[in-house]
Order: C-alpha cells, then structure tokens, then sequence
C-alpha cells in the first residue's frame, strides 16, 4: 500500500496558499531549502510536478491544482477535528456541499440557488465550480461534486450514471437599454430584422432554442457577440451594444439590477434548470433545500 507523506503535502499546501516560497518560510518557520525539498519529495512520490515557473512566481500545474483541492479539504478536516475535541463544535452538525454550476447558467439563477443552500443550516460550507457541463460530470461521477446545476439533462453520450432532476422552467424575454428596447418593441418581434444581439454560445440549449425561433419567425438579426458566462452578457448589454435574452422569472430583477427595459416575450422559449446527481433521491439536506428553492423559483 502507497502511503502519503503529510509533512510534504503540508509544505505544499502552505505554499500553494501563500503563493511563494518566501512567504512559506514566514508561516512555516522553516528554511526555503526545506520546504523545496520537501516538496520536490512529494511530486516525486506522485510522479508529477505541482508547480512551474511564470517568471519569478511560482504557479500550479493542472496536478498542483487537483492536489490543492484535496489538501484544503484534509487539513481542513484536521482543523475540524482540533475545534471538536476542544468543545468549540461537533463534527456531526458541520453540512459540506460541493456544487458545479454550469458556465451557462444565469448566474441571478445560481445565486438564489446558492442561497438557499446557506440558510439551511448554520454550519453549512458551500463550494461552488464554475466550468463546462461535461467537465463537472466528470467531476459527479469521481465524488469532487455532489450536485451539477445544469441547463442540460446529463447525455447518454456521457457514461455516466447519473440522474436528472428538473428543478424548473421558464419563458424567455428579450431585454437591452432603453434606445433599443423603444426602437425594437413596437410590432416586436418582426422589428428585429437588423436588430443586434447577444447570446450564448452554441453550447447553450437557449442559443439553438433562439435560432429555431429566429427561423420560425423568419428574421435577420444581426448577432453582434456570443458569450459563456451570461453575467458578461449582461454586462455588455448594458452599455448598449445589443439586445439579450434573460428566463422571465428574473426580468424584474435584471432591469433593477442592469438599468434595461423589456422588449418582448417569447414563451415559446422554454429555459430548463436541471441538478443532475449519482443518486437517484437528494439525502443531502442542503441539496434538498436547493431543489426546493429551485421549485419555488421556476416556472413549473
């Protein structure tokens, strides 16, 4: 049986989080050659570097940052463990949830959601991972995360064993600054042939889902930028550069928040919302809390 070297991984760890080695030397109260021996010792017992030069620093590899990962939750655990023997807290009340959130998912969507996870309990420890479906299925399916939020139902294509909740659904509106939603409203949505727009990439469902209607509808808008991360979206849809699609739910909400007006609806446009888990019945309280905020939420 391989066993782990605690004293490396924690000269790591220490150095993962202060971002130099310098700095390791302060917090640890050890030499700089201890420490880089130490942690030359570690990733030969891995077989992988955990660090590489970016100039003068030193930055995590792509194992440095897996590595990372287990490490804040080892001594973190071991810190938990020194509060509980000291009477501060019980390991029993202390509720962890890892949560992905799909790069597409309107970030006003993931907040409530987020939120909701907080309230359930005092001692709750949400962390949130923020990338591409596939990538945080892969991520499901090795235990790093105990729920995806996803716009998405999991692809039999993946094979994965996982399974599909739908938290929720919503129509769709078309908002921007108040010079374009006043030029486009009226007879919308014929006006919207040369109207700018911004969307999702392709590898959102709302960016087909928009094309079909566009089709439908038989318009030429002109598409003046394609996003990931729906926030930037917004963003740049406030300072005017075009038109944007936001689930209805949260029009109120967007127009506060980005200073925009609607332009028009479109509920023929269905935005879905699924937590997508290995188990087939949520027993994790805070991820009960999050569907049932979810169901609460959305438009079912």
């Amino acid at each position: 049986m391989d066993w782990l070297n605690y004293h490396h991984l924690l000269y790591f760890w220490v150095v993962s989080r202060e971002g130099s080695i310098v700095k390791a030397t302060e917090k640890l109260k050890v030499a700089q050659p201890t420490i880089s021996g130490q942690i030359r010792e570690l990733e030969n017992a891995l077989g992988e570097k955990l660090f590489t030069r970016v100039g003068r620093n030193l930055a995590l590899t792509e194992t440095g940052q897996l590595v990372q990962r287990y490490a804040d939750e080892i001594f973190s655990l071991g810190q938990e463990m020194l509060q509980s023997l000291k009477g501060q807290t019980t390991l029993d009340k202390k509720i962890r949830v890892n949560i992905g959130i799909s790069d597409v998912v309107p970030k006003l969507i993931a907040h409530h959601l987020i939120e909701a996870v907080l309230e359930t309990h005092e001692d709750v420890r949400v962390s949130c991972y923020e990338g591409p479906h596939e990538e945080l299925i892969l991520d499901l399916a090795q235990h790093k995360l105990d729920v995806v939020i996803s716009d998405a139902p999991n692809s039999p294509k993946v094979r994965v064993k996982a399974y599909n909740h739908l938290l929720g659904e919503s129509g769709v509106s078309l908002c921007g600054v108040k010079k374009l939603a006043q030029k486009y409203r009226r007879k919308f949505p014929q006006s919207l042939d040369g109207a700018p727009l911004l969307l999702p990439t392709r590898k959102a469902v709302l960016r087909r889902d928009v094309e079909d209607w566009i089709e439908r509808e038989g318009i030429a808008p002109i598409i003046k930028g394609e996003f990931d991360d729906s926030a930037l979206t917004k963003v740049v849809g406030q300072s005017g550069a075009g038109l944007f699609f936001v689930p209805t739910l949260l029009e109120k909400e967007v127009k506060k928040q980005y200073g925009v007006e609607k332009v028009g609806d479109v509920d023929s446009i269905r935005e879905r919302f699924y937590a997508i888990s290995v188990e087939r019945r949520f027993n994790n309280p805070a991820i009960i809390a999050l569907s049932n905020k979810a169901k609460s939420l959305l438009l079912t």
